[in-house]
């Protein structure tokens, strides 16, 4: 028997994941709460791939709150950087007082690209983890691909939203709207497949 998911925690302090994440779970009536609203702390990601850091957080954050747990790892994969930043994509940008500036890390991203020459081919990944208290946890993977572009644009998005440009597109993920972005991000295609398994009957309708 599948547990009700009409509550669950954000297991993130990035307000801009979580503002996604609820804009996504809304039409489906769960309440959501941040991990930052909880108190929660940022366990340490020792993880070696997106997976096992978004199933660490979630469990962490599961059995923290006493709730069920959802949980986010997600970032920018360059082809000619060999897949970097990869699962280091926030600590790119980490700053010594622990504040991250995604200015900076885009512009080491376009540097250590232009270092080595090649393409500039690259892809958003997500890896989506639902964790119960002192239970399981199931993860959703979910990708967009694309290419980067120089110097960044737009200011919609979080992250290196400015730089990245999906295929078919000609804006940037920063310069759509938060909408369309939901509609076809990395975050969408994990978050597709969380919700056919959790919520096959679809979004709640009024009336």
């Amino acid at each position: 028997m599948r547990h009700p998911l009409n509550r669950l925690v954000v297991a993130s302090h990035n307000e801009g994941k979580v503002r996604e994440i609820r804009a996504l779970l809304k039409p489906y009536g769960v309440r959501t709460f941040s991990a930052a609203e909880l108190g929660l702390d940022d366990p340490e990601e020792t993880g070696a791939t997106f997976t096992a850091n978004a199933e660490l957080k979630a469990k962490a954050a599961a059995d923290a709150a006493g709730m069920a747990a959802l949980s986010d790892d997600s970032g920018l994969a360059v082809d000619a950087l060999g897949g970097a930043p990869g699962i280091y994509s926030a600590r790119w940008g980490e700053l010594p007082d622990g504040s991250r500036d995604f200015a900076m890390a885009m512009e080491k991203v376009y540097n250590k690209m232009r270092a080595v020459g090649g393409t500039n081919t690259a892809r958003f990944i997500c890896a989506l983890s639902l964790a119960f208290p002192a239970n399981g946890v199931s993860t959703y993977v979910g990708k967009v691909e694309g290419h980067l572009v120089w110097p960044p644009r737009g200011d919609k998005g979080f992250g290196y939203d400015p730089i990245f440009v999906a295929h078919g597109d000609t804006q940037t993920f920063a310069e759509i709207d938060p909408a369309e972005k939901h509609a076809k991000s990395h975050r969408a295609a994990a978050f597709a497949k969380f919700i056919a398994a959790w919520f096959p009957d679809g979004p709640i309708t009024n009336g």
